[in-house]
C-alpha cells in the first residue's frame, strides 16, 4: 500500500506555519493514485487549516504527531461551500450557531476513508474562546467543527486522539457503515457546543471503547433538517464508552426532523456528568425502539448556563417553540442501570400522548447531594418555564402511557435529617395510565412528612413490593 509522508510534500511540521496546502496535496495524490496511507509522522505539529478527505485515503497520525487546528478563522473554507446539502442548495442554511462555522477536516461523499493512529488531532478551541465567565466560556459564531464528514460510506476512526474541540468534534451527516473505535476526545468542559461525537442521519454505525469528555453532550443521536434528505438515523449501537459532560453524556434527539430508531447502547460508565442517558423530542421526528444497558451513571448539579439538573436518565418531549408538532417516543427500555444524583429520574411530556412503551428493569437509583449547587428545581429547556422549583422524586413519570419498573429500587443518601426539604417520594406519577410495578422498592426522603399531590395521582398496577 503507498504511503504519502506529508513531509515529502512540502509540509514544516514547525506549529507556526500553515501546512494546509502540502498536506492537501498528500491527500490528493494519494487519492488519484488509487488510493493508501497519509502519513503524519511523529515528532511534529503541523499547523492548518481546512483539509478535504478523498475516496480510499488513511490518514495516519503516528505516536507523538499533532495535526493543530489554526487560530485564524481566515485559514478556514465556508461551511455553506464545504458541506452543501440540499437545504443550503435551496437557499435555506444551517442552524443558526453554525452559520458562520467551518470545518478543520472534512469529507464530502467520499468512500472509504479511515483516521487512524495515536497521534493527536487538536480543534483549538481555546484559541476562538472571546471571554471567560468562569463557569463556561463565551465563543463566536466564526469557529470549526473539528471532524465534519457528510454523505460517506465505509468510514473507519481509530485509536486517534482528539482535543479541544471548537464546535461538535466529531460529526457524521448522511453516513453510512461507520466504525468508530478506541477514540480519545478531551475537550474543554466549559466550552458550549463541542460535543464529543455526532451521529446525524446516519446509518449502520459502530461506537465501542471510547473516552470522552465535553462540555456538551458527549455521543448525541440526531436527524438534523439541514441533512434531512439522507434519512433517518438507525441502526446504531454504542459500547465499552467512559463518559464525562456538562450537559448530557448520551443524548438522542433535540435535533430530529426525521426518526431515530433501533439503537442500543450497553456497558458504559458516566460519571460527573450534569445527565446520564437523555432522550430529548423537541421536533417532529419519532424517537423510537431504543435499549439502555448494564450502564453505571454519576451526576452532579452544574452552573445554571448548562443545560440540565443531574437527571440520571431524563426523556423529556417539548417543542422547541411552543405551539409547533413534535413527534412520539416509544418504546425505550432500560435494564441493569446503576445511578447516582441529585435529581429525579424524569420521564416527562408537557401534554398526553407523546411518550409510550417505556421500562424500567434492574434500575437501582441513589439520590443525594454531591455538588455545591442548590436542587429542587426542574430544567425543562428550551420550554419558556426552563427552571422552575420541584420537588425530587426519585423517579417522576408524568404524561406517559405504558410504563413498567420491574425490580427497581430508590434509595436516599444520608439520615432523614440531612436530606434537603425538597428530597420526596420515592416514585411520583401525574397523568400516567398502565403503570406497571413489580418488585419495586423504596420510601419518601421524609416518610412522616405528609403525601405530596404527585403520590396521591398514580393510577398503576402494582405487584410484589411495595
Amino acid at each position: 500500500m503507498a504511503v504519502h509522508n506529508i513531509v515529502d510534500y512540502g509540509a514544516v511540521g514547525d506549529g507556526e506555519q500553515n501546512d494546509a496546502a502540502a498536506i492537501q496535496a498528500a491527500i490528493d495524490a494519494c487519492s488519484a493514485s488509487g488510493g493508501g496511507t497519509v502519513l503524519v509522522p511523529s515528532g511534529h505539529t503541523f499547523r492548518t487549516g481546512t483539509l478535504t478527505m478523498k475516496s480510499h485515503v488513511e490518514l495516519h497520525l503516528e505516536r507523538g504527531s499533532v495535526l493543530q487546528a489554526s487560530g485564524d478563522f481566515a485559514d478556514y473554507g465556508d461551511y455553506r461551500t464545504l458541506v452543501p446539502t440540499k437545504a443550503l442548495r435551496d437557499g435555506g442554511t444551517a442552524r443558526p450557531d453554525f452559520s458562520r462555522g467551518s470545518v478543520l477536516l472534512t469529507a464530502l461523499h467520499a468512500d472509504d476513508i479511515a483516521i487512524t493512529g495515536a497521534g493527536v488531532i487538536d480543534g483549538g478551541g481555546r484559541f476562538f474562546a472571546t471571554e471567560d465567565l468562569t463557569y463556561i466560556l463565551r465563543m463566536p459564531e466564526e469557529r470549526p467543527f473539528t471532524i465534519f464528514f457528510l454523505g460517506c460510506d465505509n468510514v473507519a476512526i481509530r485509536d486517534v486522539t482528539i482535543r479541544d474541540g471548537a464546535l461538535w468534534t466529531l460529526r457524521l451527516s448522511g453516513c453510512t457503515d461507520v466504525l468508530i473505535h478506541g477514540v480519545r476526545i478531551d475537550n474543554d468542559l466549559r466550552l458550549p457546543n463541542n460535543d464529543g461525537i455526532d451521529i446525524d442521519n446516519c446509518r449502520r454505525v459502530r461506537i465501542s471503547d471510547c473516552e470522552i469528555r465535553a462540555g456538551d453532550d458527549a455521543i448525541c443521536l440526531k436527524a438534523c433538517q439541514e441533512t434531512a434528505e439522507y434519512g433517518p438515523c438507525s441502526d446504531i449501537t454504542i459500547t465499552g464508552c467512559t463518559l464525562m459532560s456538562t450537559s448530557t453524556a448520551l443524548n438522542l434527539g433535540a435535533e430530529n426532523r426525521s426518526v431515530i430508531r433501533d439503537v442500543v447502547i450497553s456497558s458504559c460508565v458516566v460519571r460527573d456528568s450534569n445527565r446520564g442517558l437523555g432522550i430529548n423530542l423537541c421536533e417532529p421526528g419519532d424517537i423510537e425502539n431504543v435499549l439502555f444497558s448494564d450502564i453505571l451513571i454519576h451526576t452532579r448539579l452544574f452552573h445554571d448556563a448548562w443545560w440540565g439538573r443531574s437527571e440520571p436518565i431524563i426523556v423529556r418531549c417539548e417543542p422547541w417553540n411552543p405551539g409547533e408538532e413534535i413527534g412520539q417516543v416509544r418504546n425505550i427500555h432500560f435494564r441493569n442501570v446503576v445511578a447516582r444524583g441529585e435529581n429525579s429520574v424524569l420521564v416527562w411530556s408537557g401534554r398526553p400522548g407523546r411518550i409510550s412503551n417505556v421500562s424500567f428493569e434492574g434500575v437501582r437509583v441513589t439520590v443525594g447531594k454531591s455538588s455545591p449547587w442548590e436542587g429542587g428545581r426542574w430544567d425543562l429547556r428550551p420550554n419558556p418555564d426552563y427552571l422552575t422549583e420541584h420537588e425530587t422524586a426519585g423517579i417522576h413519570l408524568e404524561n406517559v402511557e405504558g410504563v413498567v419498573l420491574r425490580d427497581c429500587e430508590v434509595r436516599w443518601e444520608g439520615t432523614e435529617a440531612e436530606r434537603p426539604d425538597y428530597f420526596g417520594p420515592a416514585l411520583a406519577a401525574v397523568g400516567v395510565t398502565g403503570l406497571v410495578l413489580e418488585n419495586f422498592t423504596g420510601e419518601a426522603a421524609h416518610p412522616g412528612r405528609r403525601p405530596s399531590v404527585f403520590q396521591k395521582e398514580m393510577n398503576f398496577t402494582h405487584a410484589n413490593g411495595g
